[in-house]
């Protein structure tokens, strides 16, 4: 599903940001990213969305070698992933149905697949009653349960969760790791990048921790701990 083989990434000023990144994630899996600030987890995130070119090496996905996109294709690439932001990222003047929408809107889905497809995704995240309120009428978790429904709604092989609880308390927290969980259950590649070592911890996923660039940590049903 994703390989990443012999990637490095330098920048200008000289800063290594990823170092002989070697690891395979498969179809279906729940991957945490884990590493204190300036690991390289955005780095790694980024290189992935194709937001960095890497220095050297090469990233498939689905078997393609994404270093090799050229920039007009690089929209049609995105489309197979979604993302969950910390910061929710809402349009604030559109409701909650509207924001879900454009992102069907934008990769030109018809209004029959939109009607057809949003009802189905808010009902899955919990908010078909508040399809018709407005970002600044939400909590925080039903913020982000709009982001989630709003990165699955084009049904996506891979879901990119950066620090996706980072703004949330712990109850509410954890009803959103267990909609990312019930979403990977149901076949898509989840790879999460979190502080929050609690969640790791108890869910016992598979962990890769990165510490200046390189991955310390790969480990099967791993825990937070990385130094």
């Amino acid at each position: 599903m994703i390989e990443f083989k012999d990637v490095s990434k330098s920048y200008k000023n000289g800063k290594l940001a990823l170092f002989n990144i070697n690891l395979k994630i498969d179809k279906g899996e729940f991957v945490f990213l884990v590493g204190s600030s300036g690991a390289g987890k955005s780095t790694f995130i980024k290189a992935l969305l194709k937001e960095e070119d890497v220095t050297s090496g090469t990233i498939k996905v689905s078997g393609k070698d994404i270093c090799k996109i050229p920039k007009r294709k690089i929209p049609k690439y995105r489309r197979s992933i979604g993302i969950v932001f910390q910061d929710f990222r809402l349009l604030p003047n559109k409701t909650v149905y509207e924001n879900v929408a454009f992102a069907m809107e934008i990769i030109g889905q018809s209004n029959k697949n939109i009607r057809r497809r949003v009802p189905f995704v808010l009902g899955m995240v919990g908010l078909s009653e508040k399809a018709k309120s407005y970002p600044s009428e939400l909590s925080g978790g039903e913020q982000q349960r709009v982001s989630i429904a709003r990165a699955i709604v084009n049904n996506p092989s891979i879901i990119i969760a950066d620090e996706p609880t980072g703004n949330l308390d712990p109850q509410t927290a954890n009803e959103i790791m267990n909609i990312i969980t019930d979403i990977n259950r149901r076949g898509t590649t989840i790879i999460m990048a979190t502080h929050a070592s609690d969640l790791v911890d108890r869910m016992k996923k598979r962990v890769i921790a990165l510490k200046k660039g390189i991955v310390i940590k790969d480990e099967e049903r791993g825990s937070y701990d990385y130094e």
